[in-house]
């Protein structure tokens, strides 16, 4: 008996798959929709957690596609004049910025929490 929900889930050549093709997300021939998880809360934490002691500040849980992520990480980044990524449907941005970040996201109309210490 063959089971239909085997296969490859990630690939550290083109990050997550998807399940119907079996394809990169970004290279998907059948353009399944993928459903961005998240509440629509914004989530704002810092972290320094396996960073080499570097401080991250992670935004989590917003319920928007990839492309509006990496936009809305680009604002974060600038507004903050550092550097970033958008990894696993989280920004980090670098550094120490979650009062800043607080004020551009409620400007942008979202709403925004503070997490942690």
């Amino acid at each position: 008996m063959k089971h239909t929900n085997s296969g490859l889930v990630y690939s550290t050549d083109g990050g997550r798959m998807c399940p119907d093709c079996r394809r990169p997300v970004a290279a998907c021939a059948c353009k399944a929709t993928v459903v961005p998880t998240g509440d629509g809360v914004a989530r704002v934490s810092r972290q320094t957690r396996g960073r080499g002691g570097k401080t991250v500040t992670l935004v989590k849980g917003l319920a928007l596609d990839g492309a509006a992520l990496m936009a809305l990480g680009k604002q974060l980044r600038t507004a903050c004049g550092c550097g970033g990524t958008v990894k696993d449907g989280a920004i980090e941005v670098q550094g120490d910025h979650c009062d800043l970040i607080m004020e551009v996201l409620g400007k942008h109309g979202l709403h925004a929490k503070r997490v942690g210490g």
